[in-house]
């Protein structure tokens, strides 16, 4: 019960990663608040509180913050474009969930938030390396990965502040990126031969290292980029597995 007596708002709770975290915070004793944009989705534990709520909205934002020990910004989403491609409609999406919306919710609860707090974003191996045809995306996890340090450098000793970079969680999103290809099926077996670990990673994987940012055993730890790929961007292109 590393996380008892601790309360935590991950934005963007419905599925995916998002709900691999609600889940795990609860099994180590925390009390979690969640949201997203549309109506409570089914299966989600009754003692979660859930807001409806855009994180583009900064108005929105400002309403439901309230003092809370963990902040978990997963709330995301994805096109996958050029930037030739990309439109303004896109632009005001991708960058208004994916950036404006970390930055909202970063500035709203701040300063309602304990000494010791820990504010956990989820960037993506993307904002290290580019996907082809998420341009947008790419750019969007760059930011929450700039925005990551400079929370940890301004604000602590009294909050810490890391990201996690997931890499080919089996999602939704995943599943969009490989549609993109001419043969889909022969994309998905030389993606999970570049990973050393010959596996596409889960949500509770993703969920196993929020629950240590967020226990006082990562006290040390703030303004960091953890990883988890499933060791792919650690390979070089001429690794084995693709022989």
């Amino acid at each position: 019960m590393r996380l008892a007596g601790k309360c935590a708002f991950v934005t963007g709770g419905r599925q995916g990663i998002g709900r691999g975290i609600v889940n795990a915070f609860l099994s180590e004793g925390a009390t979690v608040t969640t949201c997203g944009r549309g109506p409570r989705p089914g299966g989600l534990p009754e003692d979660v509180v859930w807001h409806e709520l855009n994180v583009s909205d900064p108005a929105a934002v400002n309403i439901i913050a309230e003092a809370t020990d963990i902040l978990v910004n997963n709330a995301g989403v994805q096109v996958e474009k050029t930037v030739v491609d990309t439109t303004d409609a896109d632009w005001e999406l991708v960058m208004g969930v994916n950036a404006r919306g970390v930055f909202n919710c970063c500035r709203a609860f701040v300063p309602l938030m304990p000494k010791g707090g820990s504010i956990i974003n989820i960037g993506s191996i993307s904002g290290n390396v580019a996907d082809p045809s998420m341009a947008l995306y790419n750019a969007s996890k760059a930011f929450v990965h700039g925005l990551t340090r400079s929370i940890a450098v301004d604000h602590g000793p009294d909050i810490r502040c890391n990201a996690i970079c997931p890499g080919w969680i089996e999602t939704g999103m995943l599943d969009a990126g490989f549609d993109l290809a001419d043969d889909p099926a022969k994309a998905k077996q030389d993606a999970l031969a570049r990973h050393a670990v010959r596996r596409f990673g889960k949500p509770d994987d993703i969920a196993a290292m929020a629950v240590w940012l967020a226990s006082n055993e990562a006290a040390f730890a703030t303004g960091q980029l953890f990883v988890i790929d499933g060791g792919m961007t650690a390979a070089s292109p001429l690794y084995p597995g693709l022989f």
